[in-house]
């Protein structure tokens, strides 16, 4: 599984509703599965963004579905960033001879 940093912000309409926010992170976390994703971790954090996640897909396209079917909802924007791990990087570094 790869692995994704989502750094989300509210939209109006997710600070309008930002009591239920937690609430929709657990809805966000089950409709993961439907993508063959899983959100592992999930903070509300000060500063530029307002929620970062971790989430595990099987692939960047999985991932990106998932993405979108969550802006859709309308209550956050979300870049998304690929994260590598170790083993992952040094397999990448290998490649470069």
């Amino acid at each position: 599984m790869a692995t994704y940093i989502a750094l989300s912000n509210f939209t109006d309409q997710g600070i309008r509703n930002v009591k239920d926010t937690t609430k929709r992170a657990d809805a966000v976390k089950e409709a993961a599965a439907k993508f063959g994703a899983k959100m592992t971790q999930i903070y509300w954090t000060q500063g530029k963004y307002d929620v970062v996640a971790m989430i595990e897909a099987p692939d960047d396209n999985s991932a990106t579905a998932f993405a979108l079917a969550i802006g859709m909802a309308g209550n956050i924007r979300t870049q998304t960033l690929r994260a590598f791990t170790r083993e992952e990087m040094n397999a990448i570094l290998g490649k470069l001879g």
